[in-house]
């Protein structure tokens, strides 16, 4: 991956430049893989309400987090014609080509009571797209399917159309993945700056933050920090721990960046101007092991089930321990597929295969039953047709974590 271009600014501070895209072109992109599989479903509309769905599908950002438990935005996307956009503000949107008020399809919105507005929005569709076409929503409320169901059409799930879509990525996508990746990278370098012993987790995990927000990021889907002891078992969240001389610290970024596009990277640094002690050093380099055999697997055409039977073979004291999933796609979030560990395919696995496009994080997670510390480690890859490029270029060793790059 090329070094990103980065601009010195005042009191230390530096600046990660965003690349030139055509994002006119990449609105396009988008809303066709989207209608595309709209094609193949048989769907003539859908109605979106996810915050990331609305951004994939017309390039929608307003007040996303607050749109994950408010649905006050909804678009109605017809397999052909005009994208109509309900409640928003702004009338900016270059892939909307109308405006509606607020379908008023959220509690907070309409009452307790759903049905009489979700009855006059299924009316509305009506008039918009025909009585018995199949249409497919992402909505979360019962009253919209039944008001729908009602007013003759035939109602299916979004979410499997819109997964599927985004999982191939164009090269605007790539281009601002990277951008995301490297925001992250200077978030990193920020932390290890920060990183002495007395800091705590809060604040490790806050200056991330703070590099993501002055670029234009979003959120982070999770504050997946620890320290010491708290390493192992992972999937804890930072606390207010303090961290001490010598000890491990594992992070996993889970960084919405700037454009909404997702930086998915883990890795794991020593506090102080320590040596890691030979126990630290296994526990990494097995990480490391499991990451680069199964990044291996990936290419087009794999199966699924074929990359969870060849995955890596952890000693059984770190089966316990094992992170959530080998692998997962990422785009502007964690995305389908996920695959699990061959210990939880009958549970948890279903069947696909890699395309050419997609993006890709392979995990590990190495922490002994027993006790002691643990690494967390994860890469962002890029799937091409003949081989897997790592867009998370960024070092594994403890003592190069963090060491500006740019």
């Amino acid at each position: 991956m090329a070094v990103a271009a980065v601009e010195a600014l005042d009191r230390g501070r530096r600046r990660v430049v965003a690349p030139v895209v055509d994002h006119a072109r990449l609105r396009r992109y988008r809303l066709g893989r989207l209608r595309a599989e709209m094609r193949r479903a048989g769907v003539d509309a859908v109605a979106l309400t996810d915050p990331m769905s609305l951004q994939y599908a017309v390039d929608f950002e307003e007040y996303q987090l607050y749109q994950t438990r408010i649905a006050t935005f909804q678009a109605l996307i017809p397999l052909d014609g005009e994208v109509v956009m309900g409640g928003a503000y702004h009338r900016i949107w270059e892939s909307v080509g109308e405006y509606a008020p607020c379908w008023n399809l959220s509690t907070f919105d309409a009452g307790l009571d759903l049905t009489a507005k979700a009855r006059a929005f299924a009316e509305d569709t009506v008039r918009r797209i025909g009585r018995t076409a199949r249409i497919a929503i992402d909505s979360p409320h019962i009253a919209v399917a039944s008001a729908l169901c009602e007013a003759g059409f035939d109602v299916v799930d979004a979410r499997p159309l819109v997964d599927v879509a985004r999982s191939v990525k164009s090269n605007d996508e790539i281009a601002l993945l990277r951008h995301a990746i490297a925001v992250a990278a200077e978030g990193i370098c920020a932390m290890r700056r920060v990183l002495v012993p007395g800091v705590t987790e809060w604040e490790l995990i806050g200056e991330l933050c703070r590099v993501n927000l002055a670029h234009g990021g979003r959120w982070m889907d999770g504050r997946m920090l620890a320290s010491g002891p708290r390493t192992n078992p992972w999937l804890q969240e930072a606390s207010d721990r303090v961290v001490e001389a010598g000890e491990i610290v594992s992070f996993d970024t889970d960084m919405v960046g700037p454009f909404g596009y997702f930086a998915d990277v883990s890795r794991a640094m020593i506090c102080g101007d320590r040596r890691p002690r030979p126990e630290q050093q296994d526990v990494l380099d097995r990480a490391r092991a499991e990451i680069e055999h199964n990044m291996a697997l990936l290419r087009p055409g794999m199966a699924f089930r074929d990359i969870t039977d060849r995955s890596f073979d952890q000693p059984d004291r770190f089966i316990a321990h094992r992170y959530a999933c080998l692998m997962h796609g990422a785009g502007m979030g964690d995305e389908w597929p996920k695959l699990p560990h061959r210990q939880d395919w009958e549970r948890n696995g279903y069947e696909g295969e890699i395309e050419a496009g997609m993006v890709i994080c392979v995990e590990s997670f190495v922490g002994d039953e027993a006790g002691g510390e643990g690494v967390k480690l994860e890469q962002q890859v890029l799937v091409g047709p003949d081989s897997v490029e790592i867009l998370s270029n960024l070092p594994m060793a403890f003592d190069e974590v963090g060491r500006p790059q740019g």
